[in-house]
């Protein structure tokens, strides 16, 4: 239960500020401010938050009120995110309540703390676990000194490559696009200035001494040959080897090998689009067939509704829509997807600034070694002051077990947050206090005699500048 004293400090108090949380595996950074909403919007700590917000709104006039027609009339309190984590990442997220989420974008450009597991032997569309097979390389031969070693190459300052995934896009058209239509990408992939102050191999794990591995799914020969010909690109780009155009354009061999994918690609999907065709009957749209009895048949087999006719399974999927985002991690149970011991892993701790991808890294590192690699696991450990396992960064876990455990936590890191400034101003006037404590000695020179100077007279540095002792001897120098 929370102490009286806590209650009475919320009640008096608004509290708003900057945290952080430790972002589960699979949930996507949307989903963890809607579940901290969720059990913020009835707390004690946070109603003279809401009831300030709510006293806001009232005071609005009316095309004010009408502006939020289309929004949502249900108050929450506000939550925002200083930087977001993939759903197969987890670590420290950083959210903003209330005026906090004004300094949130302080944090876009802070330094980062990751931990990642690189797998080597093989490289995927996405540059990590959860994405289709691309490609497999020879690992037998690679060690923990040739890994280090290569590591070399990404310490400092470089430009950096960004994914080239679907997602990444040139005119508003997705690179693997211009790939496929065999085009010249219209102009050079950008990449970005990055800076790796710290990068260091912290665990090696010999091949069959670990469960990480690569996914089962494969690419169809047309993806990987997009895929493909798009990291060409990119490596020309980078070694500067040939003109943007004719690294962009697929040669004649590899042109006809696509091109005959890709025709036996559309016919599959003709032929799967056929068989599905086959199955749908062809009904007056808005009418559903009735069963014997006379009732209409369900949308779906065991789908219920609730009074309102809405289907309670999709209600439940739309408000989870932020959750279960990545395949859970592979159990030890299951098979290999290769033969003998495996390919070997690595655990990479590094330090960067922003707009730093690690996927890039785990795959670069994999190219350059010859073998490929993808990216197992990814953690963030730190992101700016905020820490995992520090009284600034909560557990999500503790906002299950109730306001009586993750209400003083959320308290203490917001105390830390609003007096940190206080603290900063404390140390930096410290030394200057210090310097006032000390009494200056009188100066002699012939036979002018400076005075002491009283303590109270002594200006500190936001302050007119006095004259300092040497400023005294200087001057009766001159006058004698």
């Amino acid at each position: 239960m929370i102490c009286g004293s806590f209650i009475k400090m919320a009640q008096n108090s608004l509290a708003e500020g900057v945290f952080a949380i430790n972002k589960p595996y699979g949930m996507s950074s949307a989903q963890v401010i809607r579940d901290c909403q969720h059990h913020f919007n009835p707390s004690k700590l946070f109603a003279p938050l809401l009831a300030a917000d709510r006293a806001l709104r009232e005071k609005e006039n009316r095309y004010q009120k009408q502006r939020r027609t289309h929004a949502k009339r249900e108050m929450n309190v506000k939550i925002g995110h200083g930087g977001t984590l993939d759903p197969l990442a987890t670590g420290v997220l950083i959210l903003g309540v209330g005026k906090g989420t004004k300094a949130l974008h302080d944090f876009l450009g802070c330094t980062k703390t990751y931990e990642t597991v690189v797998v080597f032997g093989a490289s995927t569309d996405t540059y990590d676990r959860v994405g289709k097979l691309i490609k497999k390389g020879d690992y037998s031969n690679i060690a923990r000194e040739q890994v280090e070693e290569a590591l070399n190459s990404f310490r400092g300052k470089f430009q950096q490559m960004p994914p080239l995934y679907s997602a990444l896009k040139m005119n508003g058209k997705p690179l693997y696009e211009y790939a496929r239509e065999g085009k010249p990408i219209p102009r050079e992939i950008e990449t970005r200035e990055v800076d790796v102050t710290e990068l260091e191999l912290t665990e090696w794990y010999e091949p069959g001494t670990h469960n990480h591995r690569w996914p089962t799914e494969e690419a169809e020969q047309a993806e990987k040959n997009v895929v493909k010909s798009v990291w060409q690109v990119a490596k020309n780009q980078q070694e500067g080897t040939t003109s943007t155009e004719e690294a962009a354009t697929l040669i004649p061999e590899m042109m006809e090998k696509e091109v005959n994918a890709l025709a036996d690609h559309e016919s599959n999907k003709r032929a799967a689009e056929e068989r599905v065709d086959e199955l749908v009957s062809d009904e007056p749209a808005g009418k559903k067939r009735k069963t014997e009895t006379g009732a209409a048949e369900p949308m779906m087999s065991g789908a219920l509704k609730d009074k309102k006719g809405k289907d309670k399974q999709q209600d439940k999927y739309a408000k989870n829509r932020g959750l279960d985002l990545a395949p859970p991690p592979p159990s030890p149970d299951t098979p290999f997807p290769w033969e003998g011991k495996g390919p070997p892993a690595a655990k990479i701790r590094m330090t960067v600034t922003s707009g730093f991808y690690v996927r890039s890294l785990c795959h670069d590192l994999g190219e350059k070694l010859g073998c490929g690699a993808m990216m197992a696991e990814l953690v963030r450990s730190r992101q700016g002051e905020f820490v995992l396992g520090t009284d600034n960064c909560m557990e999500y876990s503790d906002l299950a077990l109730g306001e009586e455990v993750w209400a003083p936590k959320i308290q203490k890191a917001l105390d830390l947050w609003n007096n940190k400034d206080k603290v900063a101003k404390a140390q930096a006037i410290e030394p200057v206090v210090r310097k006032e404590e000390v009494k200056a000695e009188p100066v002699k020179t012939g036979d002018v005699k400076t005075e002491e100077q009283p303590t109270s007279e002594v200006k500190t540095e936001a302050s007119a500048p006095v004259k300092n002792q040497e400023t005294v001897k200087t001057e009766t120098e001159t006058k004698a």
